[in-house]
């Protein structure tokens, strides 16, 4: 009993070190987390040098690929790894496109991939409050694709920008998810050179937005990369290839094989929506059972040697250790 007393703190400890993945992804309310590229963990990724910073740590191919069109709406549903809401409030989204070229994304090399950001959210009007606040309340990011998309092959990634311990310099938490595109459609929008940008490179860490002591008033941010594409066209990119006409359907039937049109909608404004799509995780990472382990917000508190990101892999641990580690109360 004297040992199982001083293990389980050990093991509950490691287990609050946790953070988040991005568990969901739709567009057009179509569920398409199989899109998902899967990661290896759902701990922090601090130094904007890190390679994880480009789709999560260890981020491989997903099997599937979400066909949408120019002009879906998207939502992105960020969880710890066993479901509960996301534990952070402080800090900002950013949405980016890259195109994969004549092949299909699932076979696409993140690591050569040219990121063009198509949107940005951070602090609500007239207020110290992040939207990254409504994902904490258990809701999901939204962001519409650019109406006028040139068709192709796309990953896209959203990530969440922690800022809690960011006054300290390398204490800010990237939280990057990616998802696998094919668009259709017959838009013409690409982004010109000056908006493509690699990751990691995209950020230093010195930047207003990810190293400073601002983050919890009602100043103004200053997001960090470049800033939200046109799609004018510029003709820096690379034209995607040509989505191919859909098949014929049976007769009888009136789906296009797509699911999406992509008209009608309306933009969110990147405003998390409360309609949470379903929490089973396609990530590597499997959902734990137990209870949460959210961190709690600190304003402005000293770092804590707890803070410090610890790798977490339930493999490793003994069948009592991992219901030790779970059924332990935080």
């Amino acid at each position: 009993m004297k040992a199982i007393s001083i293990l389980v703190p050990l093991v509950s400890a490691v287990y609050v070190s946790a953070h988040g993945i991005l568990t969901g992804f739709t567009a057009n309310g179509r569920d398409f987390r199989d899109a998902i590229r899967p990661v290896s963990s759902q701990d922090p990724n601090r130094g904007a040098e890190n390679p994880a910073l480009n789709c999560g740590p260890n981020a491989r191919p997903a099997k599937s690929v979400a066909e949408v069109s120019p002009g879906a709406t998207m939502t992105f549903d960020w969880r710890t790894a066993n479901g509960q809401p996301w534990p952070h409030n402080t800090g900002p989204m950013m949405t980016y496109l890259a195109n994969c070229g004549a092949g299909s994304c699932a076979e696409f090399d993140a690591s050569r991939a040219e990121w063009f950001k198509i949107h940005e959210v951070g602090k609500k009007p007239n207020s110290g409050e992040w939207f990254q606040q409504d994902l904490m309340n258990g809701a999901s990011a939204t962001v519409k694709l650019p109406d006028n998309l040139a068709p192709g092959n796309y990953l896209v990634r959203h990530e969440v920008l922690a800022l809690h311990l960011a006054s300290q310099i390398r204490m800010a938490e990237f939280y990057p998810g990616c998802a696998q595109l094919r668009v259709g459609g017959s838009g013409t929008g690409r982004p010109a050179q000056a908006d493509l940008t690699p990751f990691p490179g995209g950020y230093n860490d010195n930047d207003k937005g990810i190293f400073g002591n601002n983050f919890f008033g009602a100043d103004e941010y200053d997001f960090p990369g470049p800033n939200v594409s046109n799609l004018s066209g510029g003709g820096g990119a690379p034209a995607p290839a040509p989505a191919p006409s859909p098949s014929p359907a049976p007769a009888g039937n009136g789906n296009t094989g797509n699911g999406n049109t992509g008209s009608g909608n309306t933009s969110s404004g990147g405003t998390p929506t409360g309609n949470a799509p379903s929490q089973t995780s396609p990530a590597a990472i499997p959902a734990q059972p137990g209870k949460s382990g959210s961190c709690k917000l600190k304003k402005r508190s000293p770092v804590d040697a707890d803070d410090e990101p610890t790798t977490f892999k339930p493999r490793h641990l003994s069948r009592v250790m991992r219901r030790l580690a779970f059924d332990v109360s935080h």
